[in-house]
C-alpha cells in the first residue's frame, strides 16, 4: 500500500468519524430538548402539576446523590445543577450521569468473572513473604488482591519502557514469534503507519492459524478509524469487536469507555502501559510538541491476570455475540524464569463495581511514602481525598512530586489541571511541568521500592468511569529504571510550584474554583 494511499484513508477515517461524532451530538442535543420539552409541554396546561413533579423528582435524585458513598466532589456539581435548573439537569443526569450500566450488563460481568476468576490463584507463600520483607507494600498488594482478586505473583519478569516507540518495537517482535493466539485491548487505534506495521504482523500471524483479536473503544478510535475498519479487519483473519458503540441514543452506559491498552501473547508475554497504537503516540506526528508515554512488558505467570482481563471484556461486552465456552488454552503453564526480580501484580478497575482500585492505589503509595513519591499524569482532576492524602504526606517530609504537561491536548482541562497546584503547593507537594511536550504516562514511584505503570490518569473519568488496568511492581528492577526516567524527566521540566505557592488573585480563585466545580461533569 502506498503512503499516499494511507494518507486519503487517514483523511476518510478521521473526516467519517468526525461526522459521526457530530450526528451523535446533534442527537443527543435533540434528545435532551425534547425530555425538556416534555416537561415544559405540559406547562399550559397542567403548570402546577408538571412543575411540582419536577421538582420532587430533582429531590429524590439530590437525596439519592447525598446518600451515595462517594466523594463530595463526584456529587456536588450534580446537586447545584439540578438545584438551580431541575428539567435540564435531570435530563442530563438521567442520560450520562448514571455512572455503571444495567443490571443485565452488570450479571454479564459478574458471570465472566465467575469462569475466569479460578485461573487467578493467589500463592499465599509470595503474600507472605512480601509482607514479612516490605509490610507496606504488601498492604497495597492485600488491597487490590481483595478488592479486584488479582494475585502477586514472584516468578515473573518485567521489563520497563521510558519511551513508547521502544515499547512498540518490543511488541512487534513479540507478536511475530507468537504461536498461539494474540490478544490486543486498546483506548484508541489509528489507521495510519504505527497500525499498519502491527496489523501486518496481526494478517500474517491469522494466515497461519493463530487466533487474533483486535478489542478497541468507539469513542477513542472515532476520530481515527472508519466504520469499515472491523470488516476490513475480519476479512484478514483478524477478529475485531468494539466497546460500547457511539449511537444516537438513551444509554446510561455510554459514559464507561474501555481505556485499557494492553496486548496479551500466547498467554506468556503482556505489554500494558499509556500508548494507543496511534501516531501521535510514538512522535510519528508531534501536534502537541514530544510526547512522553511509557510501558511496561511482562513475562511469566503474572501475564494470567493480563489473559483473564482481556477475556472478561472481549465475553461480556454483548450479549448477542459468540463467547468463548473454554478458557483452559489460555492459561498455558508459564515458562520457569531463570532469574526473576521482584514482585509483580497486574490490576483492572472497573465502574462496574463501584470501587475505585486505581485511586486506592495512589492514596495507597502515598500513605506507604516514606521519603519520595513521584507521580506523572496528564491530566490532575483529583478528588478532595485524593488532595488532602498528598498534602498530609508532604507535611509528614516525604518529596512528594507530581509532573503535567507543559504542552496541552485538551486547553480547557489544562486550566482545570492548573486549578489544583495551589492547593497541593502550599502543602509542600512539588509541581512540575513537561517542557518538552505533551506527557501522556501515568506511573508513580516511591522510596526505590514500589512503582506503578499504567493507563490510569488522575482525573474524575479515569478513576470512576472508565474501565482501567495497571501494573504494580515491588522490589524490582523496573522499579530503579522508572525512578531514573523520572529523574530524567524532572531535568527536562520546569517547577513551577513557588508561582502557584505564592497565591492567586480573587478572580483567578474564582475562575478556577467554576472550573473544578464543573470538572465532574465534564
Amino acid at each position: 500500500m502506498s503512503s499516499g494511499k494511507k494518507t486519503v484513508e487517514k483523511k476518510a477515517s478521521t473526516r467519517n468519524g468526525v461526522l459521526r461524532v457530530i450526528f451523535v451530538v446533534i442527537a443527543f442535543c435533540l434528545e435532551i430538548a425534547f425530555i425538556v420539552g416534555l416537561f415544559r409541554s405540559g406547562l399550559d396546561q397542567y403548570a402546577e402539576i408538571v412543575s411540582i413533579v419536577i421538582r420532587i423528582l430533582a429531590l429524590l435524585i439530590v437525596l439519592a446523590l447525598y446518600s451515595q458513598n462517594s466523594p463530595p466532589s463526584l456529587k456536588i456539581p450534580w446537586i447545584i445543577l439540578i438545584l438551580l435548573a431541575p428539567p435540564i439537569g435531570v435530563a442530563l443526569y438521567l442520560m450520562i450521569g448514571l455512572a455503571g450500566s444495567t443490571k443485565k450488563m452488570k450479571e454479564r460481568y459478574e458471570n465472566e468473572d465467575r469462569k475466569l476468576l479460578p485461573f487467578l490463584v493467589q500463592n499465599n507463600a509470595v503474600s507472605d513473604e512480601l509482607a514479612m520483607t516490605h509490610p507496606s507494600c504488601s498492604g497495597v498488594s492485600r488491597y487490590i488482591y481483595r478488592e479486584s482478586k488479582y494475585p502477586i505473583y514472584h516468578n515473573s519478569k518485567v521489563d520497563y519502557f521510558a519511551d513508547a516507540s521502544d515499547g512498540l518495537e518490543s511488541q512487534k517482535k513479540d507478536m511475530r514469534e507468537a504461536k498461539k493466539f494474540i490478544f490486543m485491548e486498546y483506548f484508541a487505534i489509528e489507521n495510519a503507519e504505527s497500525w499498519q506495521g502491527v496489523e501486518e504482523i496481526l494478517a500474517e500471524k491469522a494466515s497461519e492459524g493463530l487466533d487474533v483479536r483486535v478489542f478497541y473503544d468507539d469513542v477513542g478510535s472515532i476520530g481515527f478509524i472508519n466504520v469499515d475498519f472491523v470488516k476490513r479487519l475480519e476479512k484478514l483473519g483478524i477478529k475485531c469487536r468494539v466497546f460500547n458503540p457511539m449511537t444516537p441514543a438513551l444509554n446510561i452506559f455510554l459514559n464507561n469507555r474501555d481505556h485499557r491498552k494492553m496486548t496479551v501473547i500466547d498467554g506468556k508475554i503482556g505489554y500494558t502501559g499509556g500508548y494507543n497504537i496511534a501516531n501521535e503516540y510514538f512522535n510519528v506526528t508531534s501536534p502537541y510538541g514530544y510526547w512522553k508515554d511509557t510501558g511496561v512488558r511482562i513475562e511469566g505467570e503474572a501475564v494470567k491476570a493480563l489473559t483473564a482481563t482481556f477475556l472478561s471484556m472481549w465475553n461480556a461486552v454483548r450479549d448477542n455475540d459468540k463467547d468463548d465456552t473454554h478458557y483452559g488454552t489460555f492459561f498455558p503453564e508459564a515458562d520457569r524464569q531463570e532469574k526473576v526480580d521482584g514482585y509483580v501484580q497486574f490490576y483492572a478497575d472497573s465502574p462496574m463495581d463501584k470501587l475505585p482500585v486505581g485511586e486506592d492505589v495512589y492514596m495507597s503509595m502515598a500513605n506507604r511514602a516514606k521519603k519520595y513519591l513521584y507521580i506523572i499524569t496528564p491530566y490532575l482532576i483529583i478528588t478532595d481525598e485524593m488532595n488532602r492524602t498528598l498534602g498530609i504526606a508532604a507535611k509528614r517530609g516525604v518529596d512528594v512530586r507530581i509532573v503535567t504537561p507543559g504542552i496541552p491536548d485538551k486547553p480547557l482541562i489544562y486550566k482545570i489541571t492548573r486549578s489544583y497546584y495551589s492547593h497541593l503547593a502550599i502543602s509542600g507537594v512539588r509541581i512540575f511541568e513537561y517542557t518538552p511536550g505533551f506527557c501522556h504516562a501515568k506511573m508513580s514511584v516511591s522510596d526505590d521500592i514500589i512503582a506503578t505503570c499504567g493507563t490510569i490518569n488522575m482525573d474524575y473519568r479515569s478513576l470512576y468511569h472508565h474501565f482501567e488496568c495497571g501494573c504494580l511492581m515491588v522490589e524490582s528492577d523496573a522499579v530503579l529504571a522508572i525512578r531514573d526516567d523520572f529523574e530524567d524527566i524532572f531535568a527536562k521540566s520546569t517547577e513551577v510550584t513557588e508561582k502557584y505557592r505564592s497565591g492567586r488573585s480573587a478572580v483567578l480563585r474564582f475562575g478556577q474554583l467554576l472550573l473544578r466545580v464543573a470538572a465532574p461533569l465534564l
